[in-house]
């Protein structure tokens, strides 16, 4: 874990720009710079990440385990188990 709190496969809410009010799982974090690379496997998918600033999301406190192991040791993540796994979230947003 890292000083901002975030850490990879968390779910995050964007709080600035077009896509405010929309949940993403945290991708990668560039903490020297102050971003975080987000996707929500549907606009945004895993191989073109949103960069954002870290101070225009929100933690959710919400981790994807399954998601961030998958990331840990180097297995394939499909768009497709982002989105379901977000899904949830979205549906209780809006």
């Amino acid at each position: 874990m890292n000083d901002c709190g975030l850490k990879i496969g968390s779910v995050v809410l964007s709080t600035q720009g077009r896509d405010k009010g929309m949940y993403f799982v945290v991708v990668s974090i560039d903490e020297k710079k102050g971003y975080v690379f987000l996707s929500d496997g549907g606009t945004r998918k895993l191989n073109a990440p949103k960069k954002k600033n870290i101070k225009h999301v929100s933690d959710s406190g919400s981790v994807l385990e399954s998601i961030a192991l998958k990331f840990e040791t180097g297995k394939k993540v499909f768009d497709s188990e982002v989105k379901s796994a977000l899904r949830q979230f979205n549906q209780q947003n809006g």
